[in-house]
């Protein structure tokens, strides 16, 4: 399957720029997910690179094939190859499931023979071959979403474009597609870009995220890069859950600098290479905030925070607690039984990301 690369993207709706200079690349065979909230261009980056979107300015190229190059080169959706799964799926109601995987065959005058035998190829791949007879109404909302899937592979896809598949599914349905897909997808080895919201989908799916904001990208990494080592305070916000801790920088020596938290007697300390003092952003995820247990009550970053809420989720315990004037989330399989607890921040943990400025923003969003 081909690499994808785009470079330099540009798109705008009237006086609504919605993509700015985007370039990614897409390795071979892996599945990359657009990751960012409502309205951050992510759709329209995929629906540009199926041909659905005619982008202003950039190229975007399928190995060695370009597929758009401004006033060049724009093929048509139907000579791109990709195979595109929307998230209402789309599959015809008057059709059998057989008939919704053929039609891509039929157009492309697929001969009969060969037309079912791929049919029940890729109908067997989604395990969907006992139901080859049915309608979409005599089918769940995975199992549909198993036919689009399946019509979307029927013509070998150079690209596998996924555009919120799970959203209309119920949680549990949603985590168990979620393993499918991602096994089929590495049986198979297509090149996959996969849109969504959802911060567990991109976590749990992907081989790299791509974190959009604003029609922009703000970090691409690996799963454990982009929740581990945020780019910035966007990324350590959208991505999981973050702590946000408001401070001011009153020591730095160019490794560790010493962070004030309002009603906090002692700094924090946090690893800064800069030497610069001021304002910043403290983060922190609620898991790594650890309760100490062994009565110890001094020490570097180790403070004392009185319990505002206790929330028991199943599997964990979550806690809200007030640190000095902050208010710092916590989480434990352990649950606790005290008005006030003892949570050591430990320094490897925190991130620090400098305020940013209004110039900033909007050089951002330029």
């Amino acid at each position: 399957m081909p690499e994808l690369r785009i470079e330099g993207l540009r798109k705008s709706f009237g006086d609504n720029t919605v993509l700015h200079d985007l370039s990614l690349t897409v390795e071979d065979g892996q599945i990359t997910t657009l990751l960012g909230p409502s309205g951050c261009g992510k759709s329209t980056t995929l629906w540009s690179i199926a041909g659905l979107h005619r982008p202003d300015e950039g190229r975007i190229v399928f190995g060695d094939r370009t597929v758009y190059d401004g006033d060049r080169v724009n093929l048509p959706p139907e000579r791109r190859n990709c195979g595109v799964v929307f998230q209402s799926y789309a599959v015809w109601p008057h059709m059998t499931v057989f008939d919704n995987v053929a039609y891509p065959l039929r157009l492309r005058k697929v001969k009969q023979a060969k037309r079912r035998e791929r049919v029940q190829e890729v109908l067997e791949l989604v395990e969907l071959a006992s139901h080859a007879h049915r309608y979409p109404h005599q089918l769940s909302g995975g199992q549909q979403q198993r036919v689009a899937l399946a019509r979307a592979l029927a013509h070998p896809p150079d690209m596998l474009l996924l555009d919120e598949p799970f959203s209309n599914l119920d949680a549990k349905l949603r985590d168990r597609s979620r393993d499918w897909l991602r096994a089929l997808q590495q049986r198979v080895g297509v090149t996959t870009v996969f849109v969504t919201h959802d911060q567990d989908e991109a976590l749990s799916m992907s081989d790299r995220v791509v974190v959009m904001e604003g029609g922009v990208i703000r970090q691409i990494g690996t799963p454990v890069e982009v929740y581990e080592n945020p780019a910035d305070l966007f990324v350590a916000d959208f991505v999981g859950t973050a702590n946000i801790l408001d401070g001011t920088v009153v020591e730095a020596d160019g490794v560790t600098a010493k962070v004030r938290l309002a009603g906090l007697a002692d700094p924090l300390v946090v690893p800064r290479t800069s030497r610069r003092l001021g304002r910043v952003h403290v983060t922190i995820r609620p898991e790594a905030a650890h309760i100490q247990r062994d009565g110890r009550t001094s020490g570097s970053n180790v403070v004392t925070a009185k319990v505002e809420t206790s929330s028991y989720l199943g599997d964990h315990y979550r806690y809200v607690l007030r640190v000095g004037e902050s208010l710092l989330t916590v989480t434990t399989t352990r649950p606790v039984d005290s008005p006030e607890l003892t949570v050591r921040l430990d320094p490897e943990d925190l991130r620090l990301f400098e305020p940013e400025s209004d110039d900033q923003k909007e050089t951002t969003h330029e």
